[in-house]
């Protein structure tokens, strides 16, 4: 088959290219302003976004890493205590945990959606045990009400990694709603992308707010006052006001995303999908689908012009930054099956149904070999 026109994975020129004369505009305040970090363009953008999630408080940050960091911190993990949490997600979410001191506790996830398995969850808990991480992968929320039951059976914090879910719903509340404490990531490839990097924590717990408020700015209430050993993990003026632009877009964006997974779920046949969301609405960040012959079928399609992603192609416990832990001892086959299969399809609202039909049929026409 012929090389067709590219279809893209991500198409930031396209999204830019809608919204350019606002977003020049609003980056020129801010350089007109001469207030470049934090100021009143993250203030309003956190409050914006805060209402958004249908939380009382936001508090920027310069990554999703970042926040992560920074709500372990202020829900008091450190050295000496164990976080729950899955191996197939960004491995920031791991990572996260080991900043603070604490250890992270993986296990496997349920395969029917990819999220921590409540099951599992529950049985990994030890005296040790203060948080989980329920990481919303592809934007498809984790089983909140189970993961929440067992969590407040152990008293246990409950932190939302959302990082790809801005918009998605479980049982009619917006993910950053469901847990103790949320995280965000504003990376430029996300459905609410900054313009560089950014993050967000969002809570209804006053005193997470202001505790993570404090470790962004170097530890510091007032300018020259250090009270506690903080980071400089400070959002700028420019991804706030930028980010503003784009979160009155959001909403349709999300929708067009949802119109074209759908379109996805009734054409495209030959790989795997996954269970339909019953819960509420997901945000379609990633589209992906399982293949027993993930890499044949993703340069299949790159020959025909169609760009793929890999979600992730090695789970976290796999990963050489992490072997003294010696976390691949941990038996997840749900998770490395998951790995060596996923393949994610183009999924951003700037693509049309069109589209849609050509990678879809592109599917059909892939042969697997049948030298296994």
């Amino acid at each position: 088959m012929a090389r067709t026109s590219l279809i893209r994975f991500v198409d930031l020129a396209a999204q830019h290219e809608e919204i350019r004369d606002e977003l020049q505009a609003a980056v020129g305040k801010v350089i007109d302003s001469g207030l470049f970090v934090l100021g009143p363009q993250v203030e309003a953008f956190e409050r914006e976004f805060a209402g958004y999630c249908g939380v009382a408080y936001g508090v920027g940050t310069n990554s999703g890493t970042s926040a992560l960091h920074l709500a372990l911190l202020a829900a008091g993990i450190g050295p000496g205590d164990e976080v729950v949490t899955v191996s197939l997600t960004f491995w920031a979410t791991v990572a996260a945990i080991l900043y603070t001191g604490a250890t992270p506790v993986l296990v496997d996830v349920d395969p029917a959606t990819c999220n921590l398995d409540p099951l599992a969850f529950e049985r990994a808990i030890t005296k040790k045990t203060k948080a989980v991480i329920a990481v919303h992968l592809y934007g498809r929320c984790a089983d909140m009400d189970a993961i929440a039951d067992v969590a407040r059976k152990h008293r246990l914090v409950i932190v939302e990694d959302a990082a790809q879910a801005i918009g998605s719903t479980y049982n009619g509340r917006s993910a950053g709603s469901l847990g103790d404490i949320a995280c965000f990531s504003f990376y430029p490839a996300k459905n609410l992308g900054a313009i560089g990097e950014g993050g967000m924590v969002a809570t209804n717990n006053r005193a997470y707010a202001d505790r993570v408020r404090i470790l962004r700015d170097h530890g510091s209430r007032h300018k020259y006052s250090h009270d506690i050993l903080g980071y400089n993990y400070r959002l700028e003026a420019i991804q706030g006001a930028a980010l503003r632009v784009k979160l009155k877009r959001l909403a349709a964006w999300n929708e067009a995303r949802r119109e074209l997974a759908a379109e996805y779920r009734r054409l495209v046949k030959g790989v795997a999908l996954l269970a339909k969301e019953k819960h509420g609405d997901e945000n379609h960040h990633i589209f992906p689908v399982l293949s027993a012959q993930r890499d044949a079928l993703r340069q299949h399609l790159s020959d025909r012009g169609i760009e793929t992603g890999v979600h992730y192609p090695v789970p976290v416990h796999l990963q050489p930054a992490f072997s003294l832990l010696e976390l691949e001892r941990l038996s997840l086959p749900h998770t490395e099956r998951i790995c060596n299969q996923v393949l994610s399809l183009p999924m951003h609202p700037h693509l049309t149904m069109a589209d849609i039909a050509q990678v879809a049929e592109s599917i059909r026409a892939f042969r697997p070999s049948t030298d296994l």
